[in-house]
């Protein structure tokens, strides 16, 4: 999930939350990969908007937090006043890298332990979230990733996040050796077999991310719609799926708008 469109349409599916991920939104606001390029403030305003539109828990990616502890204690209570339900917040050296991708790096688990202590005690309501990830499983291994989040764990974090397990043994590790709630990332072509919730949760995830789908179904779409104008110099005889102005309009809360013009705007 990446802006405030997409927020309305998950809660309208009937999610119970929705992460807000750096990879679709450096995407959809640069048009780039999600190595490091957007700054916190670019994020929190994105955030904001998100938030304002949807009722569920918006869980926020913080990436390094932009920067060192310090940087941190910002980027948590930025995105807390953002209205936020929780951070997540990684390992990687700075400029990071989609935990997917190759080339990551990670700084010392000690500094990662220090970030996660400054953040939850950054946080002002307790009820919000941190979420430490550790994407050192592609860097040094799973033993060092499960070390790292059981550091982080001892350190005050909520909920753990180990990135880019390669298989179901894995899976299985983690979640026997990490006694937290946990979370799973699904991505797409990712380096994560595409497990369903229901056997993530038999593991112990409880929280599971498809995060990157919808963004590559957006995009399929579009990229289609696009050819097929540009070609035809029309929309008639498009077969892809669009939907209508009326419906539209009515999804996005144009209902709610009218019946406060009446209520508010009568002359």
């Amino acid at each position: 999930m990446h802006d405030a469109l997409s927020a309305r349409l998950i809660e309208k599916a009937g999610s119970k939350a929705a992460v807000m991920g750096g990879y679709a939104t450096s995407a959809c606001l640069l048009g780039k990969p999600d190595v490091g390029l957007l700054t916190m403030t670019e994020m929190s305003t994105q955030l904001r908007y998100i938030c304002s539109a949807t009722g569920i828990p918006v869980i926020a990616d913080g990436d390094t937090g932009h920067g060192n502890a310090i940087n941190v204690i910002r980027t948590v209570q930025e995105f807390e006043a953002a209205g936020a339900a929780g951070i997540l917040l990684e390992d990687q050296v700075a400029p990071k890298k989609c935990g997917h991708m190759e080339g990551k790096q990670v700084i010392p688990k000690e500094q990662h332990v220090r970030k996660i202590q400054a953040a939850c005690e950054a946080r002002r309501d307790p009820d919000f979230i941190i979420i430490a990830r550790t994407d050192a499983r592609s860097v040094n291994g799973p033993d060092d990733a499960i070390d790292r989040a059981l550091a982080c764990k001892d350190a005050g974090a909520d909920v753990l996040f180990v990135e880019a397990p390669i298989d179901v043994a894995e899976l299985e590790e983690i979640a026997r050796r990490i006694k937290a709630p946990l979370v799973a990332d699904i991505i797409e072509g990712g380096k994560t077999p595409l497990l369903d919730v229901t056997e993530l949760n038999r593991m112990g995830y409880q929280i599971i991310f498809y995060n990157l789908g919808s963004l590559y179904t957006i995009t399929r779409a579009l990229m289609d719609y696009y050819d097929y104008v540009v070609r035809h110099g029309a929309s008639k005889g498009f077969t892809g799926p669009v939907g209508s102005f009326e419906e539209f309009n009515s999804l996005i809360g144009l209902d709610e708008i009218k019946k406060l013009e009446k209520r508010y705007l009568r002359f």
